[in-house]
């Protein structure tokens, strides 16, 4: 029986600007569930990439004095090289000036052109560089300002090229209201409805290359290129192998997408650009013929001082400089424990400490003082007992993760897992290994409670490895295995006879960290 699988996907990156904390949110919040579900062993695609045509491009190209294709190669770079400083397990990293990607698109737009879905037509509006996307007179306000980012915009009138949006109006609120999970969170779900009990426009698909020149060509009109959100939106396809123009098949995908991974089992991105994924994205998918992505998670924003993190609004902050201090895996385990998935969460370097202080002092203490301890009074050695001393404890904690994880609760699944290492801690003060080391009479029940012990930190390493994958590789790999087991496997697997290593801190305490009391008692 071949194995589940999971495709999922970040946003695509613009390449105007550096990477910063919120890109990586969104590719770590990924990662991990990309990871979680490798974990229960199935076959995953995990995609990231950049989006590289539009109007920010070309000016930041213009600013610099280079070609658009040059800004975007080594902005592109810059993206890849954050991730993998950052432990990101992307299976693709789709660029939208591939040869591939730009032939789907100009087959997607072929396909609507043909079918009557796209037509020529008047445009007037305020249109916003910074989002690249036009806004209505009542969301610009008085003061011309687009709603995201505050930055100005301006008037535009000009013909451009219309896809028929308006006509999926009433089957895609049907198809929300009969799949309440599909976008997630609730919140998120309320406001696309909201957003379509007003009539819903049809959507300028094009730019005339008088005023832009960097992007895919029409095919049925050279003089116009496509509008950077249905390029951007269609790497999810490109990159499934749903359509391939040009092979011997044809243009495999929009009537059978059988043999690829299309359609998406999860879109994650941020929640200022939901309603181009809620709306636009599946209106033309419906107009292609082809499957509706299964589901759609849109996590919150980090704000600092009560905003937006962007590079708009100058507020970033650097996660390659957080993990140069701290550590690629403390970083990722702050942004993925710190914020309610859905929700918003402040940046402060105070709680950035506090979650620190959560690793070295539960999860650390209690790898340092197990290890230390069989080291010790076993010679290294995990005795042969069953170890079940905290055998509910895990079977009540695998359940907890799976749950909150399929429901995309991460930070809740990651609580659930620390919470695991505190009952661990509070089992060594209650079990007293070198009290028990002190009587020879007691020689059973020290090796009944370092198995368990050893055990709950195998568990741990199966859980964690998700957000953590190079210090729980490290904790497998020192209590005697070759890498974190399975999550089906974690609590059944034999520990006894495992040979133990101590090591170096997993997470070193710094000064402003330290906490009193939670050493190895003996």
């Amino acid at each position: 029986m071949s194995a589940a699988r999971f495709y999922l996907t970040t946003p695509i990156y613009y390449a105007s600007g550096e990477p910063h904390l919120g890109h990586a949110y969104a590719t770590l919040l990924t990662d991990t569930i990309a990871r979680y579900h490798r974990q229960a062993g199935e076959e995953v695609l995990f995609l990231t990439g950049t989006d590289e045509h539009g109007q920010k491009i070309q000016e930041e190209a213009d600013q610099r004095g280079m070609e658009p294709q040059a800004l975007c190669d080594e902005m592109a770079a810059r993206f890849a090289s954050a991730w993998s400083e950052l432990g990101i397990s992307h299976d693709r990293f789709i660029r939208t000036t591939e040869a591939e990607h730009v032939a789907v698109v100009t087959a997607v737009l072929q396909r609507l052109w043909d079918a009557g879905q796209i037509y020529e037509g008047e445009y007037a509006g305020w249109y916003s560089v910074t989002q690249e996307r036009y806004f209505t007179e009542k969301e610009v306000g008085p003061d011309r300002v687009d709603p995201i980012a505050g930055k100005p915009v301006v008037r535009i009138e000009e013909t451009n090229y219309f896809f028929r949006m308006s006509e999926y109006q009433d089957r895609l609120v049907r198809h929300i209201e009969e799949n309440p999970d599909w976008i997630v969170p609730e919140s998120r779900r309320n406001e696309i409805l909201g957003f379509l009990r007003k009539p819903l426009e049809d959507l300028s698909i094009s730019r005339p290359k008088s005023r832009l020149r960097w992007g895919i060509t029409l095919p049925f009109d050279p003089d116009h290129v496509t509008y950077v959100w249905v390029d951007a939106l269609l790497n999810y396809v490109t990159a499934s192998g749903a359509i391939r123009p040009g092979a011997d098949s044809g243009n495999r995908g929009f009537e059978d997408t059988s043999g690829s991974w299309w359609p998406a089992d999860l879109h994650v991105l941020g929640k200022d650009i939901v309603t181009t994924h809620a709306v636009y994205w599946p209106t033309i998918l419906m107009a292609c013929g082809l499957p509706l992505p299964k589901q759609i998670l849109a996590h919150g924003w980090w704000v600092v001082e009560d905003r937006k993190m962007s590079k708009s609004l100058g507020n970033v902050v650097d996660p390659l400089a957080l993990r140069a201090e701290f550590g690629t895996d403390a970083v990722r385990w702050y942004l993925m424990r710190e914020m309610p998935t859905g929700g918003d969460a402040s940046y402060t370097p105070e709680r950035f400490l506090a979650r620190y202080d959560e690793l070295a002092n539960v999860l650390g203490n209690l790898a340092s003082r197990v290890t230390s301890m069989v080291a010790r009074y076993r010679d290294g050695v995990v005795p042969n007992a069953r170890g079940e001393g905290l055998s509910a404890q895990i079977a009540e904690t695998l359940v907890t993760f799976r749950a909150a994880m399929d429901s995309l609760r991460v930070h809740e699944a990651l609580g659930a897992a620390m919470e695991l290492a505190r009952t661990a801690n509070g089992y060594v003060e209650e079990s007293e290994p070198w009290a028990l080391h002190k009587d020879p009479e007691r020689a059973d029940d020290l090796d009944e409670a370092l198995a368990s012990m050893v055990r709950v930190l195998v568990v741990l390493s199966a859980l964690l490895v998700t957000v953590m994958p190079d210090k729980m590789s490290d904790l497998a790999g020192r209590v005697g295995f070759d890498a974190a087991p399975q999550l089906d496997e974690a609590a059944a697997v034999e520990v006894a006879g495992r040979a133990v290593r101590k090591g170096a801190p997993l997470f070193p305490r710094i000064e402003s960290s330290q906490a009193a009391g939670e050493g190895d008692s003996e």
